[in-house]
Parts: C-alpha cells; sequence; structure tokens
C-alpha cells in the first residue's frame, strides 16, 4: 500500500463519517415519528433519486473524475471537460422530467414535481463539483461538501418532520436541502481554482462528450441493472408483505447503507483515483488491487463481525424497539456486504480503464443472478430470501472477478 494511503484513506473516511451519521440520524428520526413503514417510504423514494441521478452520478462523474485528474484546472481542455459534463448532466435531468410526466409523476402534484426536479437540478450541480474537487484531490475539500450535502439534507428533513408535515413534503425537504449544499462546493471549487477563469465551462467538444457517453453507458446498465431492480424489490416487498412486515428487511438494508457509503465514499476517493492513474499499466494496477485485497478482506470480516455481535443492541439504538426483530436478517447481509465491498474493488478495474462492454457485461449478470435466487429463496424463506439473494449474488460476483483476476484477464 502506497505510504500516503493510510493517511488519505483515514481523512477520507473520518470526514465522509459525518456523513453517515446524517444518515443514522434521518433513520432514526424517521423510524421514531413517522408511522410504521416510514423506514420503508424513505428508502423508495431514496431510490427513486438515485434511480433519476443515476446517469450523471454512476456514469458522468465517475468519467470525469478519471479525465479532468491528469489536466491542469481551466485550461481549455479541463473546461472542455467540465462543459461536457454539464450538457450531459441537464439532458439527464430533462430526461427524468420527461419520464416522471409520462409515468404518473412518481405520486407527486404537478408542483411537487416541480420542486423534485429543482432540487435535483442543484444536487446534480453539488456532485459535479465534488467530482471535480476529487479528480484534483482536493480530499478536505471533496469530504467538506459530502459532509454539507448530508448535514443540510437531514436539517429539512428534522424541520418538516417536526412540523407534521406529510411524508411526501419530508422528502422535498431533505432533497432540498441536500441541494442547498451546491453553493458551499462552489465556494471551496472556487477556492481550490477549478473554476477559474470564468466562466469555468468551455464548449464541450466531441471528444468529451463521447469519453463521458462510454461511462454513461455504465451508469446506464447500474440503472437498468441496479437501481431500478432495487426499487421494484422493494415495491414488490411492500406488495407482498405490507409496509410494517417490509420494515424489518429495510432496517437491515439501512444499516447496510450507512457503512455502504462511508467504504464507498473512501473506495471513490482513494482506490479508484489510483487504479485510475494506473490504467495505462495493468501489470501494477492488478498488483495493487492484491495488495489492498491482501489487508481489506481481513479488515472488513473483522468490523462486520463487530456489528454482528452487537445487534441486538445497535438495532434498537438505531431505530426503534420494534425493529431489534430484524436481527435474524442481519447474518446474510453482513455476508452479502462483505463480498460486494471487494468486488467494488474489482470492478473497478472496469471502470478505471473505460472497459464499457465488460462492465455493462457484470452489471447484467449480477441483475440476472439476483432476480433467479430472489425468485427461488422469497417463496421459501420469506424475508429472509431477499437478504440471502443478495449474499449468493456478490458471493458469485467476487469469485468470478478474483478468478478472472488471478488469470490476468
Amino acid at each position: 500500500m502506497p505510504a500516503r494511503q493510510p493517511r488519505t484513506l483515514l481523512l477520507a473516511g473520518t470526514a465522509v463519517a459525518a456523513r453517515a451519521v446524517g444518515s443514522l440520524l434521518l433513520n432514526k428520526l424517521v423510524a421514531v415519528l413517522a408511522p410504521a413503514g416510514g423506514l420503508t417510504a424513505l428508502a423508495q423514494f431514496q431510490n427513486l433519486l438515485a434511480l433519476l441521478t443515476a446517469l450523471p452520478n454512476d456514469g458522468t462523474h465517475v468519467g470525469l473524475t478519471k479525465y479532468l485528474a491528469p489536466l491542469r484546472p481551466g485550461s481549455p481542455r479541463y473546461r472542455a471537460w467540465l462543459g461536457a459534463a454539464a450538457v450531459l448532466n441537464a439532458a439527464a435531468l430533462t430526461g427524468a422530467a420527461v419520464v416522471l410526466a409520462l409515468t404518473g409523476r412518481a405520486g407527486f402534484s404537478c408542483l411537487e414535481l416541480s420542486i423534485l426536479l429543482f432540487g435535483l437540478a442543484l444536487l446534480l450541480a453539488q456532485t459535479l463539483l465534488a467530482a471535480a474537487l476529487l479528480a484534483a484531490r482536493r480530499m478536505l475539500a471533496y469530504a467538506t461538501a459530502t459532509a454539507a450535502l448530508a448535514a443540510l439534507g437531514l436539517a429539512g428533513a428534522a424541520a418538516a418532520l417536526a412540523a407534521g408535515w406529510p411524508l411526501a413534503h419530508v422528502w422535498l425537504a431533505y432533497l432540498l436541502g441536500q441541494g442547498m449544499s451546491v453553493l458551499l462546493t462552489a465556494m471551496l471549487a472556487l477556492r481550490a481554482g477549478l473554476l477559474r477563469p470564468w466562466p469555468a465551462l468551455a464548449y464541450p467538444s466531441w471528444v468529451a462528450l463521447r469519453g463521458l457517453l462510454a461511462f454513461g453507458l455504465m451508469g446506464a446498465s447500474t440503472l437498468l441493472f441496479g437501481r431500478a431492480v432495487d426499487y421494484a424489490v422493494r415495491a414488490h416487498l411492500l406488495a407482498a408483505y405490507g409496509p410494517a412486515r417490509t420494515d424489518l428487511w429495510q432496517a437491515v438494508s439501512k444499516l447496510s447503507d450507512n457503512y455502504t457509503m462511508v467504504f464507498g465514499a473512501v473506495a471513490a476517493s482513494v482506490f479508484y483515483p489510483q487504479l485510475a492513474a494506473l490504467a495505462p499499466r495493468p501489470p501494477e494496477a492488478r498488483a495493487y488491487v492484491r495488495a489492498a485485497l491482501a489487508w481489506l478482506a481481513p479488515a472488513l470480516a473483522l468490523g462486520l463481525a463487530l456489528l454482528y455481535l452487537t445487534r441486538h443492541w445497535l438495532l434498537p439504538l438505531l431505530f426503534n424497539a420494534r425493529l431489534a426483530a430484524a436481527a435474524p436478517l442481519l447474518a446474510p447481509q453482513l455476508l452479502a456486504d462483505w463480498a460486494k465491498f471487494l468486488s467494488w474493488l474489482l470492478i473497478y478495474q472496469l471502470t478505471a480503464r473505460a472497459q464499457t462492454g465488460r462492465y455493462v457485461a457484470v452489471q447484467a449478470v449480477s441483475a440476472v443472478i439476483y432476480v433467479a435466487l430472489l425468485a427461488a429463496l422469497l417463496p421459501r424463506l420469506g424475508l429472509a430470501g431477499a437478504v440471502w439473494a443478495q449474499a449468493g449474488r456478490y458471493g458469485l460476483v467476487l469469485a468470478v472477478g478474483a478468478g478472472l483476476m488471478l488469470r490476468r484477464v
């Protein structure tokens, strides 16, 4: 592991933990103040946001981080890449508006839909600027922007819950709070010299658009084979088991989301940029991944085991006493997450090298495995089948990925 990496890892992990704390507090507020099923309703709204922002956040911004990293901020090429990302984000937002308008507005009124789209525009601007900070390795600024996004989202939702607003309005307040963090993020990017000269966005070149569109295809695969599948699964569980019982599954899923958020942020800010830099040298990249896996696998196993040992008091503490009944679902969830985190490190090699075809294939096969396991396990195991299906899915992805890496494919 490079000498500077532990310090970078500690900085990223400590700073982004603020976002996880904000999420934990939001979950607690919803579990205590919202009616039964509120936790699942929150997750479904967050999943909707993830669906609508998948193309930018899981595609365009990943590519932007890769292509901005070697460029000088303010140079013509740098500004052209920023301009291309802004154009693609605007197209994604327009597409989201059209889809929502044609599919019943996701249950929102016309006014609520307008507020939703405004909040999404702010959120996409924030995540674009955060990607530029990450590419420039401005880790403290990046972590500060991430923490501000979480804190302001929590403040918006908490104020709405305390005022007794309907849940739909609580979710919109949460989104607008997150979106307002764009102001701080813009100030941080300006101080880092990433938005000079003004205007920071240049007319996008076709080269930049084509380069980011390749990553957009990866984002589309995440949307289709990840976010959309999760949304459909949650809707099915709600219909089959009802909001109160589904909250049990959602509790362990939410717990998972919180430490996944921290790990994902650290991995994106530490491992992915390093793999992007090593992309022209595949042997060095594979050696880096093997070294990272050698210490990451036991470290993750230890941390997840500690969560399991404390499950009987952790679930009531983080949610409420009723959701302590979710404890039997935690073991397969932790197993799934251990395999998922390690498989992410392997998949990062594909995104770092812009190997779009392989990335899409992995996502598609993973989704097919998940759906097949759900069909087999849900009728037999009930809610537990959904968690064991995740464990089987990521276990297979990790096994195949590790096998391919050992063969140097």
